[in-house]
């Protein structure tokens, strides 16, 4: 199989496997017990949690573990909004959001909030003279992705931070398809992110929360991760996503030309008859959104079954609902099925990577002659 779906999720590290063997068959303690062995699983916990805080990068703040980056975003959204300020009832957010994030506001504007969702442009970026023209004293949460998991696009996390705090709101950033690719840039009070995004394991994400930002208990019962977010820890995922955010930090550049030289071969192996979907200029490169008019990309998917790649979103692909990002930077229902992402990174393989894309262009070119 050619593996080409790295934003659905990556494979795991041999690093990471190694480092949580032992937490899975040899010391299986709760990391909550007064035992000697709860104690050392406790202090594994620790080293992760500084790894994942220095993969973030950010100056000081927190980080609570939780289940998933799902679960961290509808922790910064509802317990921000709980806490918040009567006075503070809208969350302002992009129409290009992951679901987490979207259906997240629009389940908290149906208790009350006033939500807006701004549009982007054909490249996928937020229009800031827009955005600054909604921010006023009743804003709470600006909730903006840096990396779109759909089509790549980057966002001025820094500048929206800038703008979001002159008007006494609150920035969220999900930064799942940014950690460990791309530098996070100061400014966001929350971050969300996730470890199976970056060769680590599958239910374990984690917030970081800016000191005094950190949102009302999401979850509650034994007060665990200082009393915000309970639940008994696993030694093992929490070691397993140190690992594989330690090895992130220290290979970005490496990993990220990597990903920058696939790109190339890939857009010169599919050639100009495919269009890239949302800006070329600012994106991470790992990711390759690209149209063909008239092509059935789900028929694509069908056709080549030993090659791992989507629609878009993992979520929206299981739901059956169309991309609402590619809807939101202006293609209508035809273009976007014909519109396939194309994920890679760390161990894609140039050969395999334009092996794929050159079967990609002989089944779409097939279904053209049928057409005919």
């Amino acid at each position: 199989m050619i593996y080409l779906d790295y934003q659905a999720t990556t494979p795991v590290a041999p690093e990471a496997v190694k480092a949580m063997e032992p937490w899975i068959s040899e010391n299986f303690a709760n990391p909550h017990s007064p035992s000697r062995w709860g104690h050392e699983a406790a202090a594994a916990i620790e080293v992760a949690r500084k790894q994942v805080l220095e993969a973030i990068g950010l100056k000081g703040g927190k980080l609570a573990f939780t289940g998933s980056a799902t679960e961290a975003l509808n922790w910064a959204l509802k317990g921000t909004a709980e806490k918040g300020p009567k006075s503070r009832n809208r969350i302002v957010t992009v129409a290009t959001e992951h679901a987490a994030v979207r259906d997240t506001c629009e389940w908290l504007a149906g208790q009350g909030m006033d939500l807006t969702i701004l549009p982007v442009g054909t490249d996928g970026r937020l229009d800031l003279e827009m955005l600054a023209r909604e921010l006023d004293e009743r804003v709470l949460l600006v909730a903006v992705m840096l990396v779109n998991n759909e089509i790549g696009v980057l966002q001025p996390i820094s500048e929206i931070a800038q703008m979001a705090h002159k008007a006494g709101a609150r920035m969220l950033c999900d930064a799942v398809q940014a950690l460990g690719r791309v530098e996070i840039a100061e400014g966001p009070d929350l971050v969300a992110v996730s470890a199976h995004k970056i060769h680590g394991p599958k239910g374990i994400g984690a917030l970081w929360f800016r000191e005094g930002a950190e949102p009302a208990p999401f979850i509650h019962g034994g007060g665990q991760e200082q009393g915000l977010r309970s639940g008994t820890l696993s030694p093992a995922l929490c070691v397993g996503f140190g690992a594989a955010a330690k090895l992130a930090s220290e290979r970005m550049t490496k990993d990220y030309d990597h990903v920058l030289r696939l790109w190339a071969a890939a857009t010169r192996a599919l050639g100009p008859a495919w269009a890239i979907n949302g800006s070329v200029k600012h994106r991470y490169f790992g990711n390759l959104n690209v149209r063909k008019d008239g092509v059935d990309g789900a028929r694509l998917i069908a056709d080549l079954r030993d090659v791992a790649f989507s629609l878009g979103s993992a979520c929206a692909s299981g739901s059956g609902r169309p991309s609402h990002v590619l809807k939101a930077i202006g293609l209508d229902y035809r273009t976007t099925r014909s519109s396939i992402r194309l994920g890679f990174g760390r161990y894609t393989t140039d050969d395999e990577l334009i092996e794929a894309c050159e079967r990609i262009s002989a089944s779409a070119y097939r279904q053209e002659k049928l057409k005919a």
